[in-house]
Order: structure tokens, then sequence, then C-alpha cells
């Protein structure tokens, strides 16, 4: 049971123990402003992360959602800018591009048997190709205030991407707890055959996961390109390592099954911190890329001996 309450706890001991160091070497890390501007510049990973959350319960993965960050952005930039769109239907546009992303994906994990990783990787490459043909390997520029408004401003001090995050956490949090969604999401990833004879229909909830990441990682690509002021087509390479490192650093099991929004949320700000901290003092941007390389590997190899410890505390109470 103290290995159980470890998954569930431990990741609220990691965050005060990494904020404990950086604050011993910078005070400064802990002032209002800097947590604030970390919530910001982590909110894009987090709302991505959200979504992933969904798809690790249900013991899949995402490796798209970089390049639907990508996608969605620069979609959303060109219909504002090229299109003469209206903010509002620049951004629903760019979200159901980002959805429809999702969908392939799920519709060819459970449609088409074809593994998870295989799939998304997959829509990675066409998500990536067609950001490209898109902006022709340029940045588009010249997007609206009101576009750009939820990547940069601020109310009372606190980013509107954070509110955007935290809403977006707690509308997960209730699909997940309160309704019957959340509980086939959950009994999928504990046990696929179970949930099956249930009558948990198994393959709505695989494609529903799969749509509701990459709705997310649209609304993040938008809110990336309202942070930087424009489309960029590079954007997001590499941020699925991120937002997966902080799902699986929040607790939620890469084997499924196992997992809270909270626990997600610990992650992205674990991530976040130390991404900042790693600024603050100094250390080199590839070394950084192998230090989040260590931490990702360290996270995965105590989701496998805790997913171990489960097991045999199952196995325990079996008669």
């Amino acid at each position: 049971m103290a290995r159980l309450n470890w998954r569930r706890h431990g990741n609220l001991a990691v965050l005060a123990a990494l904020l404990a160091v950086l604050a011993s070497r910078d005070p400064g890390v802990l002032s209002t402003s800097n947590i604030t501007n970390v919530i910001g510049q982590a909110a894009v990973m987090g709302i991505c992360a959200v979504g992933m959350t969904f798809v690790i319960l249900t013991g899949g993965i995402d490796l798209s959602v970089g390049s639907i960050v990508a996608l969605s952005g620069a979609l959303g930039a060109w219909l504002n800018v090229h299109a003469g769109l209206p903010w509002q239907a620049a951004w629903a546009s760019a979200i159901l591009a980002g959805t429809a992303c999702g969908l392939v994906s799920g519709l060819l994990v459970h449609w088409g048997r074809v593994p998870p990783f295989m799939a998304t990787l997959a829509v990675m490459a066409a998500a990536r190709g067609l950001t490209l043909l898109l902006t022709q390997g340029s940045p588009i520029s010249g997007t609206s205030p009101a576009f750009n408004y939820a990547g940069w401003a601020s109310l009372s001090g606190f980013p509107v991407s954070g509110m955007i995050l935290l809403a977006c956490a707690t509308a997960a949090w209730v699909l997940l707890r309160f309704t019957p969604f959340g509980t086939g999401v959950y009994a999928l990833g504990d046990n696929p055959e179970a949930a099956r004879f249930a009558g948990i229909p198994t393959g709505r909830v695989t494609v529903s996961v799969y749509a509701l990441s990459g709705s997310t990682a649209g609304l993040a690509g938008l809110m990336m390109v309202g942070r930087l002021w424009s489309a960029q087509p590079g954007i997001g390479m590499g941020l699925e390592l991120d937002v997966i490192a902080s799902v699986v650093l929040g607790g939620t099991s890469l084997f499924g099954g196992v997992g809270t929004i909270r626990g997600t949320l610990t992650g992205v700000l674990i991530m976040g911190f130390l991404d900042n901290g790693l600024r603050i003092l100094g250390v080199s941007s590839y070394l950084q890329q192998v230090i989040k390389g260590m931490v990702f590997i360290g996270a995965v190899i105590l989701d496998m001996y805790f997913k171990g410890a489960y097991r045999k505390d199952r196995s325990r109470d079996t008669p």
C-alpha cells in the first residue's frame, strides 16, 4: 500500500524537492512573478498533457501532438491573415483540424488495428508535412491582437493561458470522475477484455480519446501562435516528449488504467520548473535536453516498478 501511495503522492514530493533545490540556488524561483511566468510558459505543454492523459489511461500513446500543435497553429494563422477570417472562426477551424488528426489516429488504432505508436507516428509525419506545405517553410505573421490574446495576456497578473489550462483540467477531471465515458477510459486501460464483456463501447472510447488529444493539441497550437505572435513551421518539435514525461511523472501509468488529472498538473509543474530552473542556473540548452531525457527514463523505470508492485498487491488479494 505504501508503494501505491507513493505513486499517488510521490510527484508532490518530487515537486517540493525540486523547488527547494532551485530556491536554495536562487530564491527568486519562488517569487510570484516567476511562478506565474512558469505557468504561462507551461500552459501549452499542460493543455496537451490533459488530452494525453486520456490516451495513456487507455494504454495508448500519442506521438503526434507536437506536429498537431504546429499544423493547427499554422492553419489558424493562415485563415486569420490570408483568408481574412475573424479570430473566432479561425480558432474553431484550427481546433477542428486538430480533432480530425486525432480522429485519424483513433480510427487507425481501432479499425485499422495499427499499434498506437505506429499510427500516431504516421499522423505526426503527415501533420508536419501539411504544416510545411501550408507555410511553405516560412513563418506566418500578422495575426490580429484578438487572435493572439490568449497566448500572451494576463488578468490581475495571472496569465490567460494558465486560466485556460485550469479550465481544461477541470473539465477533464469532471469527465473522468463523474461520467460513464471516464469509467470506460479507466476500464479499457485496466482490462480491455473485461471492459468489452461489461458492455463498454471500447472502440468508441478509443477513437474518442485520440480525438480529444488532437483537440487539446489544436488549442495549444493556437496559444503558441499567440505567445510568439506568429506561426512558426517548426514549433512543437520534441513537445511530445515533454508532454508524455509530464503525464508519467504525474503518476499515470504507461500501461493504462491508473492516473489522475491532478497528477498530470503536478507533472506539468515539475517539467515547467525544471526547464525554468535549468535556464536560471545557466545550464546549456544541449545539456538541458540530456537532463530531460534522463528524467523521462527515470519516470518510465518508476512506472514499471510500481506496475509490478500493483500486480503483486492484487495477487495477494486473490483467493
